[in-house]
């Protein structure tokens, strides 16, 4: 009985303990180490960044103690140089371009990127070679001679470019080369100062969108025969369709080539992060769904 009554009188918890009665002192929070990594995405009107900021946002959510920033940046090849100079943990990058870097080839030649690693495949970055449709441009070939947005220097789409030019018989030499990133490419192109623009990116990209609005345009098909010859000669390049009405008034399916948006890091992240990465990035499909059209294609099936 004196137990009992110990043990109800209000403000006596310690003679509570004392008397055996279950209760415990409550324990005091031990506080989450926080981790600031960063997130190097693209620019913000394309693709990259809107799915990134969406990706932090449940990275800083559902991964107790993570702290992840997002960075716009150029895109790709600017990535892989935050990656590899700490100043960024991880990056969306285009397939093509950390093949590049792994192997030292092209903007990487000698100089190969050895702490790279994978994390997911996301989606397909589809090359899209636009121009207005007053051009009157048909085909790839009929753009020797002109101006051409090709990219910044040792972009990944100026990458693309270069080789897709190249397997239609056009040369840097043949045209008037414009080194501009797609978003001033786009607005070029608006204003008559390049006949057309290649643009590496998910599809619908806001830029293209945005101009079709105001402009006619059209988008260039490859060849199908260059298709097979493009793939043969590098891999890493798949078919592709951008289908109709993906964009205002471009009401046919147009042939193309993609490369795939990769999740890549360093070796600061160890597995056991990289897995809960991971694993927040497949468990909340519908965050990715409303930053953008791509986000639905982010699959654990492709991943």
């Amino acid at each position: 009985m004196n137990k009992l009554i110990v043990c109800l009188t209000t403000g006596m918890l310690a003679l509570a303990m004392v008397a055996g009665c279950g209760r415990s002192a409550p324990k005091t929070a031990v506080p989450v180490t926080q981790r600031f990594i960063g997130l190097a995405t693209g620019e913000t009107s394309g693709t990259y960044y809107p799915l990134g900021a969406a990706l932090a946002g449940l990275l800083n959510k559902d991964v107790p103690g993570l702290n992840v920033s997002v960075q716009s940046s150029p895109g790709a090849v600017a990535n892989i140089e935050l990656l590899a100079s700490g100043k960024a943990e991880l990056a969306f990058v285009q397939s093509d371009i950390a093949y590049y870097a792994t192997n030292g080839l092209e903007m990487y030649q000698g100089k190969p990127v050895a702490n790279l690693t994978g994390l997911a495949s996301l989606y397909a970055e589809t090359v899209q070679l636009v121009t207005l449709e007053a051009s009157g441009f048909k085909t790839i070939g009929a753009l020797k001679g002109r101006r051409i947005a090709v990219g910044p220097v040792g972009s990944g789409t100026e990458a693309n470019a270069r080789q897709i030019l190249e397997l239609h018989g056009i040369t840097y030499k043949d045209i008037a080369v414009q080194n501009l990133p797609f978003k001033e490419a786009i607005a070029a192109l608006r204003d008559g100062r390049v006949d057309a623009a290649f643009v590496t990116a998910g599809y619908p990209t806001a830029a293209i969108f945005d101009i079709a609005a105001q402009k006619k345009l059209a988008l260039l098909p490859l060849e199908p025969a260059r298709l097979d010859a493009l793939i043969a000669k590098y891999p890493f390049y798949t078919v592709a369709t951008i289908p109709a009405g993906t964009y205002p008034g471009v009401d046919k399916a147009v042939a193309t080539v993609s490369v795939r948006a990769l999740l890549v890091a360093t070796d600061k992240v160890d597995a056991e992060l990289g897995y809960k990465i991971s694993k927040a990035l497949y468990a909340n499909p519908d965050r990715l769904h409303a930053a953008h059209a791509q986000g639905v294609n982010v699959t654990k099936a492709t991943a």
